[in-house]
């Protein structure tokens, strides 16, 4: 009896992965040829797109293709096909299905028409560096530098998109990083392990620092000599300091497991420098010491000189646009620049629909503070792609019917964003849309989702945000080489134009 209950009990387990399996042929095609690094799923067949009250899972269904004519476009270099989903992608579809999260489409606006179709899309730059690394074709990273607020500040949305693009096409690396985490909980994706005194400052304050800031809106000073931060090495070949020469600060050592490796020597210019230096093979853990007080660090970038993806996470909790223009003009386009990045990501608009109800912004304030960082960003970074994402839905407290209320001004700020990005010929992303429109967060919430401040998603509800960003771009990366989607690709807007 005993060895018959084991014997059903091994049918089960023999049983489940075949039923799995099952499922996931339902659901996903028999992968087309693989590319570099993972085996790709070939483009489904054209489905309907989603009806507002029909949710459907992420990455799921193509929308129709529409009839053109033949268009004169090359094909691409490579086969371009969606990735089999990951095991957490899976179990994020179910969770965002039961949420209510629509199909994640992005606009992708043509910027150079030719005739009845189009020849480059604004994301063609970030595509044709997937296409590269797809090929074997890149010899180097490729990077993306993804600007936002206290939503990325914590990694967790931008981890997913990190990890799902390095999933399929390498992992280049961390990196921007910062001395220390900004606070005492959290991961450390992007901080090393300070020890001793580090004051941080931040370009999300209310009070504006003393200091002036480059691309990653943070700088750490010394308050104590010998303060130091730590930074576990994997056999990244370089890396490179990022410091602020002011009168009086200490030097600036960098050591590898305890054996200085480069200086810096502060002259009180005012400038900010930066340091560069190789990293021994096998190297096991890089610090940076502060010889004396008043030393600033305004980073530390690690990465790897091998093909693949890197995401520089440039969040600062409080922030929107116009306050990421108190960055240095001239540092954050020589850093920017430095970093030469393949797409610029743009994650904002919860802060700027939260200052329009309290009366601290105007709409037009808000307007030219996002057209402005675009044009600097891109000004800094003339070969990048660009894609702005809108803000999430955002809902008041309150009690009885008017408890998770959406706020005002979000509809208003999420069209201002549209029509930013595509008259300055950048992609837009209604990620407010995508995770279900209105009433979506108070879905969130009750799911125990979000934070008891109701603004900030946590766990799992910032996994499905990353994967729908993620899924967004993969599927745009697919749809732009179809040329039966060609004519369906709209026009970048003008200025002046009403968007929404």
């Amino acid at each position: 009896m005993f060895q018959a209950s084991r014997g059903r009990r091994w049918a089960v387990v023999l049983l489940v992965p075949f039923l799995l399996g099952a499922l996931l042929w339902a659901f996903w095609p028999v992968p087309a040829k693989p590319p570099a690094h993972r085996l790709a799923r070939a483009p489904r067949a054209p489905r309907a797109a989603a009806s507002a009250d029909k949710p459907i899972r992420l990455a799921q269904a193509s929308a129709p293709a529409q009839a053109a004519p033949a268009p004169s476009v090359p094909a691409p270099a490579v086969n371009r096909a969606l990735p089999p989903p990951s095991p957490r992608a899976l179990k994020l579809y179910q969770l965002g299905k039961k949420l209510g999260v629509h199909e994640p489409r992005l606009e992708d606006p043509c910027v150079a028409p030719s005739g009845t179709t189009c020849a480059r899309t604004a994301l063609a730059p970030f595509f044709e560096s997937l296409d590269a690394l797809s090929s074997r074709e890149s010899s180097s990273p490729i990077v993306i530098s993804a600007f936002g607020n206290s939503l990325i500040a914590g990694d967790r949305i931008v981890d997913v998109i990190r990890e799902e693009l390095g999933a399929t096409f390498g992992d280049g690396g961390r990196g921007v990083l910062t001395v220390d985490r900004l606070a005492n909980y959290g991961p450390r994706v992007r901080a090393g392990f300070a020890r001793g005194g580090w004051e941080p400052r931040t370009l999300g304050e209310v009070k504006l620092a003393e200091l002036p800031f480059g691309i990653s809106g943070i700088y750490h000073r010394a308050t104590t000599a010998k303060a130091s931060s730590r930074f576990a090495l994997d056999r990244e070949p370089r890396g490179t300091l990022w410091w602020l020469d002011v009168p009086r600060a200490g030097r600036l050592s960098v050591e590898v497991d305890g054996k200085e490796l480069a200086r810096a020597e502060p002259q009180g210019s005012g400038q900010a420098q930066a340091l560069s230096f190789d990293i021994p093979e096998g190297a096991r853990y890089l610090e940076v010491i502060a010889e004396g007080r008043d030393a600033v660090v305004l980073g530390v970038v690690l990465q790897h000189q091998r093909p693949g993806i890197v995401l520089d996470t440039l969040g600062v909790p409080s922030a929107d646009a116009n306050l990421f223009l108190r960055a240095r003009e001239d540092i954050f386009r020589a850093q920017l620049a430095e970093r030469s990045p393949r797409l610029l990501l743009f994650i904002l608009g919860g802060n700027e629909a939260k200052r329009l109800e309290w009366g601290r912004s105007k709409l037009t304030e808000v307007e030219e503070g996002l057209r402005t960082f675009v044009r600097r960003s891109r000004a800094a970074a003339p070969g990048s792609a660009c894609l702005v994402v809108g803000p999430i839905d955002a809902v008041r407290g309150g009690s009885g019917a008017k408890r998770l209320v959406q706020r005002p001004y979000l509809d208003e700020v999420i069209s201002i964003e549209r029509q930013i990005a595509l008259s300055e010929g950048c992609a837009f992303f209604d990620i407010f849309s995508a995770m279900g429109g209105a009433g979506s967060l108070a879905r969130f919430v009750e799911a125990g989702l979000v934070h008891e401040d109701l603004v900030h998603p946590r766990g799992h509800g910032l996994d499905i945000l990353g994967q729908l960003i993620t899924d967004a771009l993969l599927r745009s990366w697919v749809d732009a080489a179809d040329p039966s989607r060609q004519a369906a690709i709209a026009p970048p807007l003008q200025a002046s134009e009403e968007t929404r």
